[in-house]
């Protein structure tokens, strides 16, 4: 595949709208090739352009010529979903499960369908078996505090609930007749800030946040759209409450473009460490300029983010590869996460407290690093060839960092 191709591929993955040029190319290129790969970019690019209609006879004659291709049903009940078509949907995915038993992605959207029809429990229960194989999963642990959180009422009003990709693209909509200039990577909006700066959104908590139905969406986005768009990142007069929230995390070389104007420095093995403010919602750079107008330094800023950082170690847990997903061990394994889930876990592994707790558990030899997941980082024994071959097939996703490292006493280097 070219790489204008994969380009093509990977925008279609992040949700991106495609232009019409793009869209034609990858018909064409689909037009000429075997297997439903392509054609279901094609669909899923409808999909992004809310051109639902256009999309479903595609994805039923890929379900057709393709009846054993678990994405084609994924992709299906999608388009169902962007109609309104909740039961055919709920249908597609079970055909789903009935091909991949267990599929994380057609129980999650069954889980969302439960609460839709207030069936709490029901979503409850989908969602304890998500976890269940995978304790690391963002979107179900996003879905089990929603959960807990929600009170339902009596009558739940089937009609009025929104799912996450009604969501998303509503949201989308609404950022552009803001004004508001923003990209979609994966499961994260990047967005401009009115200060020139940029902040990463995750989507996943705004859509947790959103209380209402379809009849307030539009309200709603609308008025996010205009938070976002105003969006500073201040720092305001108290210098100490400011250095309290300051974070590192680490970036992978050439990230600058992404975060325009954003304070960072040269770190190990080619990276690149950035500062951002603890927020539970937003991931926000701090920007050069700010640091300077509040009289801070650069040393300043970088000393008061590790410091924090070292105060708050994370747990390290052993974990299997089954599958190219990583998952809970229940036992020793080999390999283990370093796994916060808060953004920071790569930077913690240059911190002397989580150094020391990676040591209770892998012992002082060096260890192979895989900082391919934000919400986790993973290492194994250097001497263990196996799992450091399981690390290599892993790969990462596209918001992490790719490439393979090496920890030992005099710091991260690359492989």
């Amino acid at each position: 595949m070219s790489a204008n191709l994969e380009s093509l591929r990977r925008k279609v993955e992040a949700g991106e709208v495609l232009s019409e040029a793009e869209l034609t190319t990858l018909r064409e290129a689909a037009a000429g090739s075997e297997g439903p790969t392509l054609w279901l970019a094609v669909a899923h690019a409808l999909v992004n352009a809310e051109a639902e209609r256009e999309a479903l006879p595609l994805l039923e004659r890929l379900r057709r010529d393709f009846p054993k291709e678990l994405q084609v049903r994924l992709g299906l009940a999608r388009a169902l979903l962007g109609l309104e078509r909740h039961g055919d949907a709920e249908e597609v995915l079970r055909e789903a499960l009935a091909l991949s038993s267990g599929d994380p992605e057609a129980i999650k959207v069954l889980a969302v369908l439960a609460l839709r029809r207030g069936e709490k429990g029901r979503a409850q229960q989908y969602v304890r078996e998500v976890l269940a194989r995978d304790p690391f999963d963002s979107e179900a642990r996003l879905l089990k505090e929603e959960l807990e959180a929600v009170e339902l009422p009596a009558h739940a009003l089937a009609e009025e609930q929104v799912l996450r990709p009604e969501f998303n693209a509503a949201l989308a909509a609404a950022l552009r007749r803001a004004g508001v200039q923003f990209r979609l990577q994966g499961r994260d909006v990047l967005v401009k800030l009115a200060g020139g700066e940029m902040a990463r959104v995750n989507v996943g908590s705004l859509y947790a946040a959103y209380q209402g139905g379809k009849r307030g969406l539009t309200e709603y986005v609308e008025k996010l759209a205009a938070e976002l768009g105003g969006l500073r990142t201040e720092l305001g007069e108290d210098v100490t409450a400011l250095e309290r929230r300051l974070r590192p995390v680490l970036r992978p070389g050439g990230f600058e473009a992404q975060a325009v104007g954003a304070l960072h420095r040269a770190g190990p093995a080619g990276l690149e460490i950035f500062y951002v403010l603890e927020d539970p919602e937003y991931v926000r750079y701090v920007p050069e300029s700010v640091v300077k107008a509040a009289g801070l330094t650069a040393e300043a800023v970088d000393g008061a983010a590790w410091r924090n950082l070292e105060a708050h170690p994370a747990p390290v847990r052993p974990v299997v590869v089954d599958r190219g997903v990583v998952r809970l061990a229940e036992t020793f394994s080999g390999l283990w996460a370093v796994a916060e889930g808060d953004g920071h876990d790569g930077a913690r592994l240059l911190t002397v407290e989580q150094r020391s707790r990676l040591a209770l558990q892998a012992g002082e030899g060096p260890l192979r690093v895989s900082l391919g997941w934000r919400e986790f980082a993973l290492v194994c024994r250097e001497s263990d060839v196996a799992e450091c071959e399981a690390l290599a097939k892993l790969g990462h996703a596209p918001d992490g960092i790719p490439g393979q490292f090496r920890l030992t006493a005099e710091g991260l280097t690359q492989v």
